[in-house]
């Protein structure tokens, strides 16, 4: 019987880290496309995951989607309504701000522009963290879902025993997630924006020398990075309250995701997400959950140590 409830609770543990793992997996995916393309270290991540947050929650609220789609549906698409908001938000951002620091303006400047665009992302990082407790104030806030209640059960699985509990909020977020990753995928490999956008990650000088304003690009895929995590943190609102400083406890997986995945590479980002989903939900099995973080590191330095180059990465330099 011991070993039956040991087999439950680790199958439990695995569908809730493969559920959780797909929504980091999505927010590493924005960070990846963002250092992919620009090379850009962006400490606002996190913070721009809070805004979608927030966006989704007014817009679930305030602008009637609960109304007009119930509150089933409705979270989800104020989850959608938060990307094309945090798209024109990014794209702005990169214009006035970003593209001081970064592009072809860094051949310019001291050491490739990396020590202003950490400073710089820094400074924007603060000033969300603290306008949003300005304006958002420090209540804890959710998107409000029955779905976020409510779960699937598969089995009894080996005779009448070993039974296990998909919660459906977190399963359509999930589903969703991947979804939207495949979508991007086609992007980046079948359309003329993604070839942009790989030229000028790949090589800058040949791409602009082709006809490509790699300027523009790097807008663009700054804005999509942004969006993209703004709708993962629109997928989390209905799972988890969310505050304006919950960046901070996410920008660390996005990062660690990222570097486990192979700095640069989309795909191996969303599967670093889904290993520190998986680790984060496993080492509930033999660790409280204050040192969640610390297993997911520790799991983090291995792998690394390993491979260095994560596990998509590339060992040669790019030209």
């Amino acid at each position: 019987m011991f070993s039956v409830q040991v087999v439950e609770n680790v199958l439990q543990s695995l569908s809730a880290g493969l559920l959780l793992g797909a929504l980091y997996g999505l927010m590493c995916v924005g960070l990846a496309l963002i250092f992919g393309v620009m090379r850009v270290i962006n400490f606002a991540q996190g913070d721009f995951m809070m805004l979608g947050m927030y966006t989704a929650y007014y817009a679930f609220v305030a602008l009637g989607v609960s109304a007009l789609f119930g509150s089933f549906v409705g979270p989800y698409l104020a989850a959608f309504v938060a990307g094309p908001i945090l798209f024109v938000a990014g794209y702005f951002i990169h214009q006035l701000l970003i593209s001081r620091v970064s592009g072809t303006r860094t051949a310019q400047l001291e050491g490739e522009g990396h020590y202003a665009q950490l400073i710089l992302t820094l400074g924007i990082a603060l000033i969300l963290e603290n306008g949003g407790q300005i304006v958002f104030g420090s209540i804890l806030h959710s998107v409000q879902t029955p779905l976020s209640s409510s779960a699937w059960k598969i089995g009894p699985i080996w005779g009448d025993m070993i039974e296990i509990f998909v919660n459906r909020a977190r399963a359509l977020a999930a589903l969703l997630s991947v979804a939207i990753i495949c979508v991007l995928a086609v992007v980046i490999a079948k359309t003329r924006l993604g070839k942009a956008l790989r030229a000028s990650a790949d090589n800058p000088t040949a791409a602009t020398y082709m006809g490509i304003d790699v300027d523009f690009a790097h807008r663009i895929a700054f804005a999509l990075g942004v969006s993209i995590t703004a709708l993962a943190g629109g997928l989390l609102a209905p799972n988890y309250p969310f505050h304006p400083y919950v960046g901070l406890e996410y920008v660390i997986i996005m990062y660690a995701g990222v570097v486990l995945g192979g700095m640069g590479s989309i795909l191996g980002a969303f599967w670093g997400g889904m290993t520190i989903g998986l680790v984060q939900q496993l080492s509930t099995l033999i660790l409280p959950t204050q040192l969640q973080n610390t297993a997911i590191f520790v799991v983090f330095l291995l792998i690394i140590f390993f491979r260095p180059q994560g596990f998509f990465g590339r060992v040669v330099e790019r030209t």
